[in-house]
């Protein structure tokens, strides 16, 4: 999936599914940092794939609180 389908993707959705969503990355980056220790880890790319998610919903989670609180 390309960046800028996933952030389509991403601003579909509500904050509550935004939360849910980072807390969801920040657990498959620990999952994927467990298996580097333990060296079971083959594909190494997928912590930029993931750390650029969780950034990216940050961002829109920001957003749409400032929006928000705006109106």
């Amino acid at each position: 999936m390309k960046n800028s389908d996933t952030l389509k993707e991403f601003k579909k959705l509500n904050s509550d599914q935004i939360t849910e969503k980072i807390d969801q990355l920040r657990k498959d980056l620990f999952d994927l940092r467990f298996k580097q220790a333990t060296r079971q880890l083959n594909e190494t790319h997928k912590f930029k794939i993931l750390k650029k998610q969780v950034a990216q919903l940050l961002t829109l989670s920001k957003s749409q609180s400032s929006q928000t609180t705006s109106d």
